[in-house]
């Protein structure tokens, strides 16, 4: 008879304890251990718990071949750039966002489209068959390469995947998947390592591309271990909310390709629809003649994409002014609103502060600098920035505007839309290989590109 212990475990990095513990001692997170019971005789043997062996023998560099290497291509032209050309035979990719933002619907589409190239198993651990199948009529997947499965248990889908032998496996989601020689409930830390760490293997050994549809957390993070994030070989995650209507896949990691990649989807009546020109759609309802409204141009990955920045300023009713932000770095908000008081002199102390990008966006390098400290100025100031003009660059703590990479691709995307003129820092000029027809004015200063923007 097996005798059982009791462990307390981390629900955010996996640490254990022999005791609960109201703060972790590893990542810090409060009230997340969870006791869970286990077997002497399973701790021990880990060899048990593994239903699939994977090993290789030992080669030179020289002798590998790399001829199974080649992508497979879902014709989703927003999926294949952000994962760098298309799905790698043998990955295991990881999916997450908040309920009901779409996870389900773009895997059915991805799985239509890769049905042609092998067999998909997709196993749904959330829905019946008839649920999953009523949701593929309508989003008119019929394909018969693709097989379904309503399960749970890690046993029966090693079975199923033995069985049938997929090119590609859809796993909805690791959160519902258990290990059946674990006694933790499906979920918990200890099970969704052991059921990821089993199904890398199966990915490796026989060479299957494995797609894991992943729980958040109520703070926005992925559900379980932080472990999870380091087996798999792509985290893809839907980082907008579900009320909006274009979402938003930003790739987080990517062992085969490039990372913070997007892909940019509409959610409509017959599913996801690729958006194939992100910048018309964010300035489609641009408002012209309103004051504290600039255009900016921002980098996800290798892509420029033009986007709106708007900013409010109101006096404030109360003693200690509000600063909201949407869609950029709340700090880097706080941090130019002091170098504008105390560089340009604006009486900001008491004024109400709202920065938003619009669309939903969230941004996250510093060339977004200049033209949110422009669109501040504007509101504050009730000038309206011409419509024509495009703004980008870092600002400094001494209001000197630093240079910023890929110029040349920010400029010819801004052409492409109609823009004629743009306000960039001036150690960009140097070596600037741009050839288009936009004017260029460089900066060195916040005080200066005022100026500028003004006249």
């Amino acid at each position: 008879m097996k005798k059982q212990k009791t462990k307390f475990l981390c629900q955010q990095c996996g640490y254990e304890s022999v005791q609960w513990l109201g703060k972790c001692s590893s990542c810090g997170a409060w009230n997340s251990f969870v006791e869970e019971k286990f077997s002497v005789q399973t701790k021990t043997c880990s060899t048990a718990r593994q239903l699939t062996g994977f090993s290789s023998e030992v080669l030179k560099l020289n002798d590998i071949s790399v001829k199974d290497f080649s992508r497979y291509q879902t014709k989703i032209r927003e999926f294949d750039n952000m994962i760098g050309g298309g799905v790698v035979p043998g990955s295991l990719i990881l999916l997450g966002g908040a309920p009901g933002i779409g996870k389900s619907t773009l895997m059915l589409h991805i799985s239509d489209a890769l049905s042609d190239q092998g067999i998909v198993l997709y196993i749904s651990g959330e829905e019946s068959l008839s649920q999953v199948k009523s949701r593929a009529e309508r989003l008119k997947v019929k394909k018969d390469n693709i097989f379904l499965a309503s399960e749970t248990n890690l046993q029966n889908i090693v079975d199923a995947i033995n069985k049938i032998e997929p090119r590609f496996l859809v796993i909805d989601s690791i959160q519902t998947t258990y290990h059946p020689e674990l006694t933790g409930a499906p979920g918990t830390v200890g099970q969704v390592r052991e059921t990821a760490a089993e199904l890398l293997r199966i990915a490796k050994s026989k060479n299957i591309t494995v797609f894991l549809l992943g729980h958040v957390t109520k703070e926005g993070d992925l559900a379980g271990p932080r472990v999870l994030e380091h087996i798999v070989d792509t985290v893809l995650y839907f980082e907008n909310e579900r009320q909006h209507t274009y979402r938003i896949l930003r790739s987080y990691k990517n062992r085969f390709g490039p990372t913070s990649e997007i892909g940019i989807f509409e959610m409509n009546s017959t599913g996801l629809r690729e958006v194939s020109n992100p910048s018309l759609i964010f300035l489609g309802e641009r408002v012209m003649n309103a004051a504290g409204n600039i255009v900016t141009v921002a980098m996800e990955g290798t892509r420029p994409i033009l986007l709106e920045v708007q900013a409010l300023v109101a006096r404030t009713a109360f003693g200690l002014p509000r600063r909201m932000v949407s869609g950029y770095d709340a700090n880097r908000i706080i941090i130019l609103i002091a170098v504008l008081e105390k560089r340009l002199y604006l009486p900001l102390a008491t004024q109400d502060i709202f920065v938003n990008i619009a669309g939903g966006v969230k941004v996250k390098e510093t060339s977004v600098d200049l033209a949110a400290a422009c669109a501040i100025v504007s509101a504050n100031s009730n000038f309206v920035c011409p419509k024509d003009v495009i703004v980008f660059g870092e600002v400094g703590l001494a209001g000197e505007i630093r240079s910023v990479a890929l110029v040349s691709e920010r400029l010819a995307e801004a052409e492409k839309l109609g823009f004629k003129k743009a306000i960039i820092p001036k150690g960009n000029l140097k070596n600037l290989s741009y050839k288009g027809k936009i004017e260029t004015f460089g900066t060195e200063t916040l005080d200066r590109a005022i100026k500028i923007l003004r006249n």
